[in-house]
């Protein structure tokens, strides 16, 4: 049974054994087996305070998981908030029948006639 492209067992038998059972080059190897890596992990350097760090320490090890991944799951839960912010809806405005108009806002002599009343 083949596994997944993400499992380890794969990427060997990918890697060194080759879609024919053939061993690869080294050239091959150092070429292309880097890639999957690459584009599934990046490195970033980020300024965190000091005390923040701190607790994402002591949450991580109470958790027994690295930072990144506490680090990962917070920002995914963040952009996931932020996208079920912009599905709300407003609330609809209340409408209602104001009646007949009581004069027409064209005619500036009218207008003031209302108001003087």
């Amino acid at each position: 049974m083949q596994g997944s492209l993400g499992s380890e067992a794969s990427w060997n038998r990918l890697l060194f054994l080759g879609d024919s059972n053939k061993l690869p080059s080294h050239h091959m190897i150092l070429t292309y087996g880097h890639i999957d890596f690459m584009v599934c992990h990046t490195k970033t350097t980020l300024q965190i305070d000091e005390t923040v760090m701190a607790r994402l320490r002591q949450e991580a090890a109470r958790q027994r998981k690295t930072m990144s991944e506490l680090v990962e799951a917070g920002l995914r839960l963040l952009f996931q908030q932020a996208k079920e912010r912009k599905k709300k809806q407003l609330p609809r405005l209340p409408t209602w029948h104001g009646g007949k108009p009581r004069v027409d806002i064209a005619d500036r002599n009218a207008l003031y006639d209302l108001m003087e009343r």
